[in-house]
């Protein structure tokens, strides 16, 4: 079983550990803005395996002095499984291949607490060192064993979360499959044995992995209606659900706080809010995040997580499960719905939008009219809304952490108002973020702006 280190950024969680390199394409026109150390102009590469009906993403790697272009990740799937409720028994694994693979709580990620109450669903999650897609799905049946409903969900494993989306509309059929003829497991061995996966000895949890610095870029391969099932082609429904408040969520994801979003079922666009709040954290700039633990998405969780969660200093997850809210050592901050709060006292001056947040708001949503604009007068190719929002909070990110970087390799180390300013944040309304933020990430600085009569 290949396990990967605590230390790995959130690419390095999701990609397998094998890989193949592919050819590389000649660069798109247009380009990143330059953030101190480093830029990149996004590409778009053909997959190295693809259907017609099947786009893919392709990723970018920011390595610290270089660029190189992201692995194109082979299939690889490591498991399929069959979940059902069984009325006396509860959620049960039914079927699975291979036959010895531990999925011991695969059966309550599978089928997220409350589903019962609606008719589909699809779940990502993680187990160990893998990565889940369950499609779950209930049909009335007139039986007094079953109690007049039949739920199951059907599953796949993964070392990495980013081609799991490949699959959903596989994963659908198969669960309806599954509820019409149960029992009948053919085609889900056919396509465990056509996509598994040839595991290799990867770093163990003690190994030191150099730093990873990635940025999701969607292409042209992508078709509109894959942005939709695809957890890197969400920020803007995410972005727009949130509305200012998405700039409280990105200062606790680059603080890297443990994070729970709450939401009832369904569950799987609640999933896609995790991926996206873990993409508002990414630098480009070498030498930043070395001594603070990486954002993990831990997608949905439940009860029988609660021993794993405890022990993590840094997480975005999400959950069905009221409980949770009394739990507060689990977590520092909890999202119910459009609320976002936190139970710990230093952190609340962070729940407060000020002027600067607004301003990054307006900016945001002028640049997205900006682009939705010349997309409509070009023809040729423009970069997709995706694109926009995920650039735009790195380049945010990269500004403040270069600020901080030349501040601390200055003779008197001092950061003014004029620095706060310059970064793009609020001298007193950010000022409590500055602090936790160089406390952090270790950065030696000293702050003064003390005084609210002289901002």
């Amino acid at each position: 079983m290949v396990e990967q280190g605590d230390a790995a950024p959130l690419l390095r969680w999701a990609e397998g550990p094998a890989v193949s390199l592919p050819q590389a394409p000649e660069p798109q026109a247009g380009g990143w803005g330059r953030g101190g150390g480093g830029g990149a102009r996004p590409t778009a590469e053909p997959p190295r395996r693809r259907e017609p009906e099947e786009p893919a993403a392709s990723e970018v790697l920011l390595q610290p002095g270089r660029l190189e272009l992201g692995d194109v990740e082979e299939d690889q799937v490591v498991a399929v499984f069959v979940v059902t409720f069984d009325p006396r028994s509860g959620n049960m694994v039914e079927w699975c291949l291979p036959q010895d693979i531990d999925l011991e709580g695969v059966e309550f990620k599978s089928m997220a607490s409350g589903s019962h109450k609606i008719q589909s669903d699809f779940i990502y999650f993680r187990k160990g060192p893998f990565f889940g897609l369950a499609c779950f799905a209930n049909m009335p049946v007139e039986s007094e064993l079953e109690r007049g409903a039949r739920m199951k969900s059907v599953g796949i494993l993964s070392p990495s979360y980013t081609l799991l989306y490949r699959y959903m509309h596989f994963l659908e059929n198969q669960v309806r499959h599954q509820l019409e003829m149960p029992g009948h497991y053919s085609h889900l061995a056919a396509f465990y044995e056509d996509k598994k996966g040839v595991l290799h000895a990867g770093p163990g949890r003690g190994s030191s992995l150099p730093p990873v610095y990635w940025l999701p870029s969607i292409h042209r391969y992508m078709y509109p209606e894959m942005k939709i099932t695809h957890p890197a082609g969400c920020m803007s429904q995410f972005i727009k659900f949130f509305g200012e408040q998405i700039l409280i969520l990105w200062k606790f994801a680059l603080l890297r706080k443990r994070i729970l979003i709450f939401s009832p079922p369904p569950v799987g666009v609640v999933c896609y809010r995790v991926y996206c709040c873990c993409c508002l954290a990414n630098v480009s700039l070498p030498g930043i995040g070395g001594t603070i633990p990486e954002s993990k998405p831990f997608f949905y969780v439940n009860v029988a997580d609660i021993e794993s969660l405890e022990v993590e200093v840094s997480y975005v997850a999400c959950t069905t499960e009221k409980i949770f809210e009394e739990k507060r050592e689990l977590y520092d901050v909890y999202v119910d719905n459009q609320n976002v709060k936190t139970h710990h006292d230093h952190l609340q001056p962070l729940l407060k939008i000020n002027s600067a947040d607004r301003e990054k708001y307006r900016r945001l949503n002028e640049q997205r009219q900006m682009l939705l604009y010349s997309q409509e007068v070009e023809e040729d190719y423009n970069p997709c809304e995706e694109d926009l929002f995920v650039l735009f909070f790195l380049e945010q990110n990269n500004r403040i952490f270069q600020t901080l970087l030349e501040v601390s390799a200055s003779q008197d180390k001092t950061l003014t108002a004029e620095h706060a300013r310059g970064m793009g944040l609020d001298p007193q309304g950010d000022r409590s973020f500055l602090l936790d933020l160089l406390e952090a990430y270790g950065i030696d600085v000293m702050l003064v702006i003390d005084n609210p009569c002289c901002p």
